[in-house]
């Protein structure tokens, strides 16, 4: 009998340790893996704030201007701009609006004279167009929902309109916020809170010798997650320096692979006569991007070329690449981590930002075009690109050539975290060559942990 209960108690002690075995090794597989979450490590405060003001009471409601702040550093929304929703409380209608429209008028047939502007429950938002006539206009609006950064732009960082609300409360107490806000940007990635009861908004007048107030303030955040906004990249990275002949391209399928058999028209050739009937075909009016076929089928190839080495200065050349037929850049921005940029002395055709979200750490850079000069890229082409060079002074300390220390650690494209080479691939100085790197830490880690269970079996 005792045979037999010490071998039920080895078999489940054995059971256990397997099960725990297996999840370990499951965890430590994971660790291996990256994902891309909504916190942004260059701009961790960053996030558009929807303010909702009521400006007046009416008789069955209230008149509001909502606000809609980019205060992300390097994000922008480009065309055709944003759209916002949300969830009335009650059953409130839209009588009329100020820079903006609802997309759908939804069912008004109950009302007899008045017909309000909007009557659905859950109503879309969107800004009007540039040349919209001045008494259907608002201050900031009218822009075709394009709002750029707030590191960039802060001036065109706003947008707002005004919405007239019946049927609704109209004292602080019987009026309702509305619920379940959503913002597409143009498309999805942002996920919005709850709408929050603030401090009333104050405003200053033209003359600044009087403040006024809103009668009432909501604000809701939003924030962005790459992963929610497209299920593949969107850029890649490429390397190369002039003291090694190796050109390090983008990583094969980087933001997918061709499949013209299974999904044709994923992308064409550069000189292919389909081109032409392809630009207009179904997808013209549609964000779908049209690339060029390449290995790494991205939309966007940021190169980066290490130029020249002076006695105290180092040169580096960037290239932005635009393969996609169906897009134009607007506004563009590039995000680059790199130790060196505390020494940054010259960005010869590009604007340059330093980021500092903490505090005395000066390694990243924030570039985009000069206005009316290279601020548009192009769609992909001939004239599909944009350059600059950059001029670093070497800090005697750290600077060197050695181990891949000239190229960027991480770079971003409109926000947009790109895909880098992998590291043992980056141009070696000739006198070295990359040696394979073996972690056994994850080995350790599985040992000890299966030791400490065994002692305590």
């Amino acid at each position: 009998m005792e045979s037999c209960a010490s071998s039920a108690n080895g078999s489940v002690t054995i059971t256990k340790l397997s099960s725990f075995a297996i999840s370990l090794f499951l965890m430590l597989i994971c660790s291996y893996f990256t994902s891309t979450e909504a916190y942004d490590a260059p701009d961790p405060t960053g996030n558009i704030t929807i303010k909702w003001d009521i400006m007046s009471w009416t008789p069955d409601g209230y008149v509001a201007v909502v606000t809609i702040f980019n205060f992300q550093q390097y994000r922008h929304i480009q065309a055709p701009g944003w759209s916002l929703g949300w969830t009335w409380a009650k059953k409130e209608v839209i009588w009329s609006m100020v820079g903006g429209q609802t997309t759908e008028q939804g069912d008004c047939s109950k009302f007899k004279g008045n017909i309000p502007h909007c009557c659905k429950k859950s109503p879309t938002v969107v800004d009007l167009l540039p040349g919209t006539p001045y008494n259907q206009q608002i201050a900031n609006c009218c822009r075709g929902g394009v709002i750029n950064s707030w590191g960039q732009d802060p001036a065109n960082a706003v947008s707002s309109f005004q919405v007239s609300v019946g049927h609704a409360g109209t004292t602080n107490r019987s009026v309702k916020v509305p619920k379940n806000f959503t913002l597409m940007a143009p498309g999805p990635g942002y996920t919005c809170g709850p709408a929050k009861t603030g401090p009333p908004t104050k405003f200053v007048t033209a003359d600044k010798r009087r403040v006024t107030q809103a009668m009432m303030t909501w604000n809701v955040t939003c924030t962005y997650s790459q992963f929610l906004s497209q299920k593949t990249p969107t850029c890649c990275v490429s390397l190369s320096s002039f003291y090694n002949d190796t050109i390090v391209p983008c990583p094969t399928c980087a933001c997918g692979c061709q499949n013209n058999i299974t999904q044709p028209g994923t992308c064409v050739e550069s000189e292919s006569p389909y081109l032409a009937s392809a630009l207009s075909g179904p997808g013209k009016s549609s964000n779908t991007p049209l690339v060029q076929c390449t290995r790494h089928m991205c939309p966007i190839r940021i190169h980066w070329h290490v130029k020249v080495n002076y006695k105290d200065y180092w040169r580096v050349k960037v290239t932005i690449t635009n393969f996609n037929y169906r897009m134009n850049y607007t506004q563009w921005n590039l995000v680059v981590q790199h130790p060196n940029f505390d020494n940054l002395t010259e960005a010869f055709s590009f604007n340059y930002k330093a980021l500092t979200p903490y505090g005395g750490l000066n390694d990243t850079a924030m570039l985009w075009g000069m206005k009316f000069y290279n601020d548009l890229l192009m769609q992909a082409g001939p004239l599909g690109n944009v350059q600059s060079e950059l001029l670093f002074r070497k800090d005697q300390f750290t600077f060197t050539f050695d181990k891949g220390w000239a190229f960027p650690r991480r770079i971003y494209f409109n926000g947009d975290n790109c895909v880098m080479p992998p590291p043992d691939a980056y141009p070696w100085l000739p006198n070295s060559s990359p040696s394979p790197v073996f972690s056994f830490l994850p080995i350790i880690t599985a040992l000890l942990s299966l030791a400490c269970l065994l002692a305590y079996a």
